[in-house]
């Protein structure tokens, strides 16, 4: 499924908006097709396709049968959400 950038735009917006008990039923109702994960930020090493307040966004790649981040929406399968330690 590629992701167009009103996709990403409504991904970015439901980041902010959604509290983490409902983040991620929301986005797998809303995005069925794509397959969401979640581990903490620094388990990622690549730079983030985008951040929000909570997570950096990494874009997942498993077209040709092997996982990689991939910046390119066109190829994205799915979604890594890396938490990241917000202090105040």
């Amino acid at each position: 499924m590629a992701l167009s950038n009103e996709d990403l735009a409504e991904i970015g917006r439901m980041l902010a908006d959604a509290g983490d008990d409902d983040l991620f039923p929301a986005l797998r109702q809303r995005f069925p097709k794509l397959f969401f994960t979640r581990c903490d930020a620094s388990d990622v090493g690549e730079t983030p396709f985008i951040s929000s307040a909570q997570f950096d966004v990494h874009l997942i790649d498993s077209a040709d049968h092997c996982v990689q981040i991939t910046a390119d929406p066109v190829r994205a399968t799915g979604i890594v959400l890396a938490r990241r330690s917000v202090t105040s």
